[in-house]
């Protein structure tokens, strides 16, 4: 991020949440043609691997080395959202269209929701609970039986949106360091390591053979690295402590529309009527629990935080 970011202006809350909305939104589609010549679990440790030692090198600078117990936090973290989340997500898509696995990480906020009522209490108020009926009959009606083949891989995306949510709660007391650069950069470094275990357990070493990965492959890698891990997160972590967390918190409706129609385009995915139904319904119910008002009941000192960085 440049000077562009040095204030509080409308137009860098506009360049904020413009690169937010495109680059998470396009790295479905860059996720999905690295799977093509690439195994996702170790593609995603080397991406995690790259961008977390440069963002840890930049961010650790002039600052004392984080404890043990903050790498066991950032480790715990970086497991939920990047190694179940994220390695899900790239697992997922060698077997499923990348605007359809969009669709279905939209979901995110209404386990967000589900689970800060379920394990913090939390009130929901009438819109949220409208709006967790109706995503979650989206997502029955994009996983039913005959509903697009896919079953079992639309499932394991529901489980890696549930850890996904759960990790983002567990962070929001968890003893991660106080500059968000920095428990980023060990999140990446922790799910780097854990994502090259589970890859090399699952003999994606064997399907490596560096001739064949071709141009498009290694420059959506690069794109991943470069503008999905580093650049967009930036903008996200600055627009965290400048803008409301229902401004931010519009990436979760706006990302899947963007993937779906990236995928059309690049891709030829095919969208059929009962996709565009259920996506419907996913983001109006986004849009509901987003933009709903807490009840005035709420736990002392809680503050509600969105969820972290996206694919």
């Amino acid at each position: 991020m440049t000077a562009a970011f040095a204030r509080r202006s409308p137009a860098a809350v506009a360049l904020a949440l413009a690169t937010i909305y495109l680059v998470w939104g396009s790295t479905y589609l860059a996720i999905r043609v690295t799977d093509r010549t690439m195994p996702p679990l170790l593609m995603s440790s080397a991406r995690f691997l790259i961008a977390g030692a440069a963002l840890y090198a930049f961010a650790s600078r002039g600052r004392a080395r984080p404890t043990l117990r903050e790498w066991r936090a950032a480790a715990i973290v970086g497991a939920a959202l990047l190694v179940v989340g994220n390695g899900g997500v790239a697992w997922v898509e060698t077997r499923l269209e990348s605007g359809l696995a969009a669709l279905i990480v939209a979901i995110i906020p209404l386990w967000f929701a589900l689970m800060d009522r379920a394990f913090f209490g939390r009130r929901l108020s009438a819109p949220a609970i409208v709006g967790l009926i109706v995503g979650f009959a989206g997502v029955a009606l994009l996983v039913r039986p005959g509903g697009g083949g896919h079953v079992l891989p639309m499932l394991a995306l529901v489980v890696t949106t549930a850890a996904w949510a759960g990790g983002s709660l567990y962070a929001r007391g968890a003893a991660l360091p106080e500059s968000p650069l920095l428990s980023a950069s060990m999140q990446m470094l922790a799910a780097s390591a854990f994502l090259a275990v589970a890859g090399l357990a699952k003999g994606e070493a064997q399907g490596i053979h560096t001739h064949t990965f071709s141009t498009k492959p290694l420059i959506a890698f690069a794109y991943l690295v470069l503008v999905g891990s580093l650049i967009a997160f930036s903008a996200y972590a600055w627009l965290l402590k400048n803008v409301r967390v229902s401004v931010v918190s519009t990436y979760a409706f706006v990302n899947p529309v963007i993937a779906v129609a990236l995928g059309t385009v690049f891709l030829n995915e095919a969208i059929g009527w009962s996709t565009v139904a259920a996506g419907v319904a996913i983001v109006i119910a986004v849009v509901l629990i987003v933009t709903a008002r807490t009840p005035k009941q709420r736990v002392a000192g809680e503050v509600s935080e969105p969820l972290k960085a996206a694919a």
